[in-house]
């Protein structure tokens, strides 16, 4: 306990260091040319710009201590304009008059901006929007991950470290609905699960929902992360490149003509050409658990070489065909591979054999808009996503070959219309066709067995939905549903949602939230040796009986309170989830093989408290999770913790900036999770462990202190230059995030402690131009 105090001490120390330095910042918003005319004066320029353009428009009032760069970024924040700029003295600005499509809910403004860091803001109806380009710096983090930008934010955490693993109000990561330009994705990480597979420098926009979401939504029934790249073509080429401990990458946005832009991003591993204490730490903490590993321990084994890279590629191009036509054309591609010969000494003398697994998705849309009037617009859009796991697995001392494949194929036609007969009210209508198909196959060759099974479910959907927002801006009302017909079981389901805000007292705002959602694809583990142990989950589709289509209620109530530098928040929310089966929790007690059907009930509480003053912001968050199974079968019926219940969590962290340098330092903890140990004095009882009563243990909390820092340089007018450096858990602190038992040999019981991340160091560089 004392090592926790001190850490948690330094940290509190560096906070009051910090806040002893800074100028408060003017959070109030005024006519937009009169802070166009002040910057000419603190910063010796001219703006260019339509005077009538933008005499209705406000905006943000830049600190004094800001440069030209960042006072641009807080009134691009605030105002729908953007900046080029033409020569040292001359900027001209230009209003951004896009097309809004339904998705971007236009109705919906944003509470706080530079919520924790820069680039990320939360919005009036509940959900986060986070905008990768503007991103500042977080803990540990210095390059914008989104899948690890979302862990700092209540309610969501990831219970052992991956990006691919995110649990969002106790849910889990299945039951995420994740959305990349229109298309369902199916895999979410690289290195198995410890970086995103989603390349942050083409992507815009990224809206992250926990509840209340728009009917237009189907699956998801913890939350909702759409990411988009740009939709509109712009005005000069923008290239980047950057490496750091694990990858590189290169990005282009090159307008070919005014009305035609390609874009092009790609990232590789640089891990099979050279070896990084960054990679050496993140490969024992993927394979530590894994058959890779235990193979490497076996006595018979003689060598083991192992081989591991990834890669991935998006492109996507924009095309204007007329003032009211868009088509756009996107394309994606993540792969990641492992790979390890074992040679062994047998009867016929040394014999070698090559194990490997492989994860890819490979996805494309076609979306094409056209605004009709100034009050009718529509989408159209058909995309097709293929995800595949393979893995082929050699025991060369039993003689024995192992072929496991997870395959999916999900296709869609979402048709959609935006009517706005008034600027107070938004409504929406739209239909969606789904088909997704799984396959899963087992090859064993001693003994032989095959099995095939391929399932396939299409689905009708069709919403309606109204949005609401008073003149003044303080009352916003979203109300709609969405049907979903799966005729293959005669099923149909009404999923109704609502969202409400209004603010009161110049400075409080209150929200209520509430939806209807289910899913018909979830994720099992058969075996925890499945697919070498690395990626141990499988996609399956729901048949209606065995596996039931997954449902959940959910509703939330919040209040915040905002005024000048200060934003404090808080949170209570309730969540039932049902249709889940024992095979997609991660049991590793005594229920590990037993199939049933259950649910869970979540009710918690979520508080933040974020203070910003021009270069620092801080902020402290607590999140509360009473996360209950029930499941008729197990326990004798009677409720016990979720495998993922974090009943306590806290995030505290500090960012400063000072011209160009960027500092970041903050602590992470949370009580432990749940396990099931062994019966103390009779651990073993016909050969298997002789567990407790299930998950009534817990294991040591949780604590990690990350840092980082960045430095940005502009080499010309053009051309920027990036550096960062960060180091994950600071102090080394030995975190277990999984334990489980089994029986060895000699019939006596093991202990199993899967560790996180040790002190793990990044650095990186990035050019722009």
């Amino acid at each position: 306990m004392s090592k926790t105090l001190i850490k948690l001490i330094f940290v509190i120390i560096l906070f009051g260091v910090f806040n002893n330095h800074l100028k408060a910042q003017n959070d109030e918003k005024i006519a937009l040319e009169a802070v166009l005319r002040s910057l000419e004066k603190r910063y010796d320029v001219r703006f260019s710009y339509n005077p009538s353009a933008i005499e209705n428009m406000l905006s943000a009032i830049p600190g004094d201590e800001l440069n030209l760069n960042e006072a641009l970024d807080i009134i691009k924040l605030s105002a729908s304009v953007s900046f080029t700029i033409l020569n040292e003295r001359f900027i001209a600005v230009k209003v951004i008059n896009k097309l809004e499509t339904f998705l971007d809910q236009t109705l919906d403004e944003i509470l706080v901006s530079n919520y924790i860091t820069s680039g990320v803001s939360k919005k009036s109806l509940g959900s986060f929007n986070i905008k990768p380009e503007k991103f500042g710096i977080l803990p540990g983090l210095v390059e914008p991950d989104v899948l690890l930008i979302l862990q700092s934010l209540p309610g969501i955490t990831s219970t052992d470290e991956t990006v691919s693993n995110l649990n969002v109000r106790g849910g889990t990561n299945d039951q995420n609905l994740i959305v990349f330009d229109g298309m369902k994705m199916y895999q979410s990480g690289h290195f198995f699960g410890l970086i995103s597979a989603f390349n942050p420098y083409l992507t815009k926009n990224v809206s992250v929902i926990k509840n209340g979401s728009s009917a237009f939504y189907g699956d998801g029934v913890s939350s909702i992360l759409n990411m988009q790249t740009s939709t509109e073509v712009g005005e000069e080429t923008k290239i980047g490149a950057g490496i750091n401990m694990i990858y590189g990458d290169v990005f282009a946005e090159v307008p070919l003509n005014k009305n035609i832009e390609f874009q092009l991003s790609a990232r590789r591993s640089i891990t099979d050409l050279i070896s990084t204490p960054t990679f050496n730490n993140y490969f024992d903490r993927v394979f530590q658990d894994s058959d890779l590993s235990r193979t490497a321990a076996s006595n018979q084994t003689l060598t083991q070489d192992e081989n591991f890279y990834f890669y991935d590629v998006n492109a996507k191009l924009l095309m204007n065909l007329s003032e009211k036509d868009k088509i756009n054309m996107s394309f994606i591609n993540f792969f990641n591979t492992v790979d390890y010969q074992e040679t062994a000494a047998i009867s016929i003398g040394d014999q070698s054999l090559t194990s490997s697994l492989t994860q890819s998705t490979l996805a494309g849309s076609f979306t094409y808009n056209r605004k009709w009037s100034d009050k009718i617009n529509t989408e159209a859009q058909f995309y097709i996503t293929d995800y595949q796991l393979d893995a082929t697995n050699f025991d060369i001392i039993n003689n024995q070959r192992l072929i496991q494949a997870n395959e999916v194929l999900d296709g869609a036609v979402k048709l959609n219309l935006n009517y706005k007969p008034l600027e107070i009210l938004d409504i929406n209508f739209g239909y969606q066709f789904n088909e997704v198909g799984i396959t899963n196959l087992e090859d064993v060759n001693n003994p032989l067995f095959r099995s095939f099974i391929k399932e396939v479910i299409r689905s009708h959907s069709g919403y309606a939905e109204a949005t609401f927002k008073s003149n003044n801006g303080n009352t916003i009302i979203r109300g709609g549903g969405r049907v979903n017909a799966f005729q293959k079981f005669d099923t149909y389901l009404l999923e109704p949602r609502f969202a409400f805000s209004q603010r009161f007292a110049n400075y409080f705002k209150f929200e209520l939230l509430g939806e209807f959602k289910s899913q018909t694809t979830t994720q099992i583990i058969d075996l925890q040796n499945d697919f070498l142990g690395v990626e141990k989950r499988r996609w399956i589709l729901s048949n209606n009986s065995s596996i039931p289509i997954v449902k959940s209620k959910q509703a939330s109530a919040g209040i915040s309170f905002k005024k000048n530098n200060l934003f404090i928040n808080a949170e209570g929310f309730y969540k039932e989830v049902t249709g889940i089966t024992a095979r997609s929790q991660a049991f590793q007690n005594q229920f590990q093989f037993i199939t049933d059907i259950g649910g869970y009930t979540v009710k918690g509480a979520e508080f933040l408290i974020n203070y910003q003053n021009g270069k620092l912001s801080s902020w402290l968050s607590y999140t509360f999770n009473d996360n209950q199974y029930q499941f008729a079968n197990l326990n004798n019926g009677e409720p016990f913790r979720n495998n993922f219940e974090i009943e306590h969590l806290v995030n505290f962290g500090i960012n400063y900036n000072v011209n160009n340098f960027k500092l970041s330092s903050g602590v992470n903890w949370h009580s432990g999770l749940p396990i099931t140990r062994p019966v103390t004095g009779n651990k073993v009882f016909n050969n298997r462990i002789n567990f407790e009563s299930p998950n009534n243990s817990t294991t040591q909390d949780y604590l990690r202190v990350d840092a980082s820092a960045s430095y940005s340089l502009n080499i010309s007018k053009r051309t920027k230059l990036d550096l960062g450096a960060s180091v994950w858990n600071v102090f080394n602190t030995k975190n277990v995030i999984n334990t489980y038992y089994y029986v060895n040999e000699s019939n006596q019981p093991v202990k199993v402690e899967n560790l996180s991340l040790g002190i793990t160091p990044n650095f990186f560089a990035r050019i722009t131009l």
